[in-house]
């Protein structure tokens, strides 16, 4: 497949010691010779890295004092010839030199595309491709492990080998359509059938088993901190964070708007909310802040309600016990280093069996508790072994999730003995779904869809 020559800026934008300008493409070289002033890069040896300066061609100026690196194909990330023009970082030092590339015979590079080209080149899968934006997002060290897993190939493997233990089933099918005159192959071809389509349905069946594991590595929980105004939701936000994200004083009220930011705890991605203290009131911009209070409990993963061991139940409380009833919730009461006022057997009446975890933040109590409680909810005490094959991509669920179904169909249609080409429909179904995920049957637009969730000069 002929190609243009495509560049961007591989780093991220800002100050930094280094700044990194990629190209790829046929041209890559001969575009970055006309402008390195150094030893000459069609002579040198593939993966090797060259001082010199980039030059402005037209007025002999030096731009930037360089390390240019020459990768020649194809074994390179995109299978094409790479050069990566190590500069100076900072806005303005990247820009010069990503501007004299682009006047010089390249294209600008479309966000994703250098990922893309290596998918359409054949140097990875569409799976593979999605892992790279994983390892870029990675909030955790278990995040990014389970990327690695994906992007090493672990998935494409079994997936592959799913769908040519499918691919040998159609193909018994064809076998006992055209020879329907021997009852033997008919009989051979229902139990190969039902073998590998079980074998199949549960392999997939183990993947969906530690998907929700694997969601919740890549994409975190929306965990929101609700409850009445200084109970120590902003200390708990802060406790966690462990900086002063949020103010804390005795004044009711202070937190006037939403506080997210980004926690791991214990290897688990936590996007925490401080929301502001759920009351009525009548400064209007505190009530904004409720309102949003309230809005933010239908989206969030997880819900912390936080009461004050140091005060009676009020009706405020129970208000937004009641409106987290249908939720995914955990108690929290505070202040247990000071005297306790609040009934815990109300508490407790109204929560039905969801657990209680007693806190003082201030003293440093029950920060482990919430912790551990938090790992034992969502991974049943601990996470899978590092060997297992994680999928945590949604899309990818949503097709394991289709693939299921139709294997099942195929199941029922077997018992129900059903005319074997009936059947074949389903399993040629699942064939195709897992090559979605791999991206053998997947269409232009949905793989154009995905690139372009990528950053420029990836």
């Amino acid at each position: 497949m002929k190609t243009d020559t495509i560049a961007a800026i591989s780093t991220a934008v800002g100050e930094g010691a280094i700044g990194i300008v990629r190209l790829s493409g046929p041209e890559a070289i001969e575009i970055s010779n006309k402008l390195f002033e150094g030893k000459n890069l069609h002579e040198v040896s593939s993966h090797t890295i060259h001082y010199g300066h980039i030059v402005d061609p037209l007025t002999n100026e030096k731009l930037d004092e360089v390390m240019t690196s020459v990768l020649k194909e194809p074994k390179t990330f995109t299978k094409e010839d790479i050069v990566e023009i190590n500069c100076h970082g900072g806005v303005v030092a990247v820009n010069r030199i990503l501007n004299i590339v682009l006047k010089n015979g390249a294209r600008l590079a479309e966000p994703g595309e250098f990922t893309k080209r290596a998918f359409l080149n054949g140097r990875i899968d569409l799976s593979q491709a999605e892992a790279v934006m994983d390892l870029i997002q990675a909030q955790t060290d278990k995040a990014m492990s389970v990327a690695m897993t994906q992007l090493d190939g672990r998935l494409s493997i079994l997936i592959q080998s799913l769908r040519q233990l499918l691919l040998e089933t159609i193909a018994q099918v064809e076998v006992t359509i055209d020879y329907p005159e021997y009852d033997d192959v008919e009989e051979l071809s229902h139990q190969m059938m039902r073998d590998k389509t079980r074998e199949v349905l549960r392999e997939i069946e183990n993947l969906l088993a530690v998907a929700n594991q694997g969601k919740i590595l890549r994409e975190g929980i929306q965990t929101a901190i609700v409850g009445r105004p200084n109970v120590g939701k902003s200390s708990l936000m802060n406790m966690l964070v462990q900086e002063e994200k949020a103010i804390v004083t005795d004044i009711p009220g202070t937190t006037r708007d939403m506080i997210e930011e980004h926690v791991n705890v214990r290897g688990i991605p936590l996007t925490l909310i401080d929301t502001a203290g759920i009351r009525e009131t009548e400064d209007q911009v505190e009530k904004i802040g409720v309102g949003r209070s309230r809005a933010v409990l239908q989206t969030a993963d997880l819900i912390l309600v936080m009461l004050n061991n140091n005060e009676e139940l009020t009706e405020e409380d129970k208000e937004i016990i009641k409106a987290v009833q249908s939720l995914d919730y955990l108690v929290l009461i505070n202040k247990v280093d000071l005297e306790s006022k609040i009934n815990l057997d109300e508490v407790k009446s109204l929560i039905s069996d969801n657990k209680i975890i007693e806190m003082s933040l201030t003293k440093d109590k029950g920060i482990n508790d919430l912790e551990q409680t938090l790992v034992d909810k969502f991974f049943e005490g601990d996470l899978s072994p590092k060997d297992m094959t994680y999928v945590s991509n949604a899309r990818h669920i949503d097709l394991l999730e289709q693939s299921k179904t139709a294997l099942e169909d195929a199941l029922n249609g077997l018992e129900l003995a059903m005319p074997i080409d009936i059947i074949q429909i389903d399993i040629t179904r699942t064939w195709e779904y897992l090559g979605e995920i791999i991206g053998d049957t997947a269409s232009e637009g949905l793989i154009d869809q995905l690139f372009s969730q990528f950053c420029l000069g990836k």
